[in-house]
């Protein structure tokens, strides 16, 4: 008796009938053709770019270039990334008010949404560090110790070590810390505007990062204590001598003439 051969059905067969199926009725394109929600973020972004562009041409061009490859009165700004143009609008120091060693924080002219697409354009000009998210710079759980001995080895040479700020050379300045935004200041590290070195993830984590916000904005809040008394700024050595050579030399010299004039009053008696 023969024996009957069962044909045995190849494993990718059920996925080519699928296949099949769903390119009869439409159902492949549905399944590999963009999302509504990408192709809404695209038309977005689209018109970010477009809308910052003419923001740009109106109050950027004139020192940066008419594609931002910068000119004897502004730098470059092909790559400086998003993050660069939310730190520097968003604080107000661009658009500069005049060229200087140091461009000084003001009021901030452009509402969040144009910085958006101020962002948004210059960084269609070349890759560079994006604008955080929240999860990036929010210091909550964050390690306050670790931040201290953090921001005294990397930042406390020029913006003290209370965050406080400081005198630099040739008319420049670090500025003080006290009121910036945790963006801002993760953006400061990210990008390193104006004298300020930038601190890239490569050299310093999120983590590390989130662990500076939360020290300055511990040490500049009420949570903070001066055991000593008066901070005087905050500024150590600095204002804690000049303190000393003013009202303590000062007083030292109040009393031996005071001294001096009654033991002349004596001997004359």
């Amino acid at each position: 008796m023969k024996k009957l051969s069962v044909r045995r059905r190849h494993p990718l067969a059920a996925v080519v009938v699928l296949l099949l199926a769903l390119a009869a009725t439409g159902g492949l394109y549905a399944a590999f053709a963009p999302t509504d929600k990408a192709q809404a973020d695209e038309t977005a972004q689209s018109l970010d770019i477009e809308e910052g562009k003419k923001l740009y041409e109106v109050g950027c061009g004139s020192c940066h270039g008419d594609g931002g490859q910068g000119t004897s009165d502004g730098p470059s700004l092909v790559g400086v990334g998003a993050a660069a143009v939310d730190f520097q609008v968003g604080t107000g120091r661009m658009p500069a008010q005049q060229p200087g060693a140091q461009v000084p924080k003001k009021k901030v002219i452009y509402t969040q949404a144009e910085i958006k697409a101020l962002a948004a354009y210059i960084s269609s000009l070349g890759a560079g560090p994006a604008i955080p998210t929240e999860s990036q710079y929010n210091p909550e759980g964050a390690d306050i110790a670790r931040g201290g001995d953090l921001f005294r080895t990397n930042c406390a040479q020029c913006h003290n070590f209370t965050g406080e700020g400081g005198a630099l050379t040739y008319g420049k300045y670090a500025p003080t810390l006290e009121g910036v935004t945790e963006k801002h200041i993760y953006e400061a590290m990210q990008t390193g505007p104006q004298n300020m070195p930038s601190f890239g993830d490569g050299i310093m984590p999120d983590q590390e990062k989130k662990d500076i916000i939360a020290y300055i904005k511990t040490v500049n809040s009420g949570e903070s204590e001066a055991p000593g008394g008066l901070t005087l700024g905050n500024l150590g050595p600095v204002t804690e001598g000049l303190f000393a050579w003013i009202f303590g030399l000062g007083s030292l010299i109040a009393v031996a003439i005071w001294v001096a004039a009654h033991t002349a009053k004596a001997k004359k008696s």
